[in-house]
């Protein structure tokens, strides 16, 4: 097993080939492979060495313990000063944004994603910009951003484009939890497997796409990111005018999450 980056054990992510197929695998189960910016940074490296590897044609993305990922570490990525969200344009570090980097890759090999436990806020992002998606049935997912005072239009945009309908105008603006199985009802992802065979279900998957030709898989994937590309192009504008990491309602609300209690009512502001 490669590491390949793993910091100073705050982020730490694994590469290694088996076959055709790379297992990345987010490995800070003490925080719920919660996405600070070092992890951010890491799966960015294990995505690029993916994508540069030749003896390699699909990946899957999972979760060591007990969820795939519970999203945004909270304390480092929306609890910066707000001076220095201002300065950086958005709670992320400059070069660790959570989002698009599949659209970054190059050579177009698919990327699956084998989620259980939870795929909260950026990690559910990561299991809709990836290429095809399997959870165990009692996956909590939510949009988190929602709850926390910030845009959950970029979700409801990747719901919307694999088909989620109504499904997605709701778990948008109510911020819920939903399930795994939810999620395969209404064509969120592929498929939803009873608990602890998520894994096998997205290796199987896998092993059927490499029985194609991989030039004619690199087609459909390219084909599929071009167009939800286009589908997002706008979300950049759309949250231009609305600096919603910088309101008092996000820092409350994070600030509440930290602290374990519920938020003080909301402003407005």
């Amino acid at each position: 097993m490669a590491v390949v980056a793993d910091g100073t054990a705050v982020g730490k992510v694994s590469y290694e080939r088996r076959g055709r197929i790379a297992h990345i695998v987010l490995r800070r189960p003490e925080k719920l492979n919660a996405f600070n910016d070092a992890q951010v940074l890491a799966l960015k490296d294990a995505l690029n060495r993916f994508d540069a590897d030749d003896d390699a044609w699909v990946a899957i993305i999972s979760g060591e313990g007990r969820a795939f990922s519970s999203g945004a570490d909270v304390k480092e990525r929306q609890l910066r000063p707000r001076e220095e969200m201002a300065r950086l344009g958005g709670p992320e570090g400059r070069g660790a944004e959570g989002h698009g980097n599949l659209y970054k890759c190059v050579n177009w090999k698919p990327v699956l994603t084998a989620v259980h436990g939870y795929a909260l806020g950026m990690a559910l992002g990561l299991v809709l910009e990836s290429d095809l998606a399997v959870a165990a049935q009692n996956t909590k997912m939510q949009i988190t951003e929602t709850r926390r005072g910030l845009w959950g239009g970029l979700y409801w945009a990747r719901m919307q484009f694999r088909g989620a309908g109504a499904f997605a105008d709701e778990v948008a603006l109510t911020g819920r939890y939903f399930t795994g199985a939810e999620a395969a009802a209404h064509n969120v992802i592929a498929a939803a497997v009873p608990e602890g065979q998520h894994l096998e279900k997205a290796e199987e998957f896998a092993e059927a796409i490499l029985m194609n030709p991989p030039l004619a898989v690199r087609s459909v994937v390219r084909a599929r990111r071009y167009y939800m590309q286009r589908y997002e192009f706008e979300q950049p504008l759309l949250r231009e005018p609305f600096p919603l990491h910088l309101t008092d309602d996000f820092r409350e609300s994070a600030l509440a999450f930290a602290e374990h209690r519920e938020p003080r009512p909301f402003t407005g502001r």
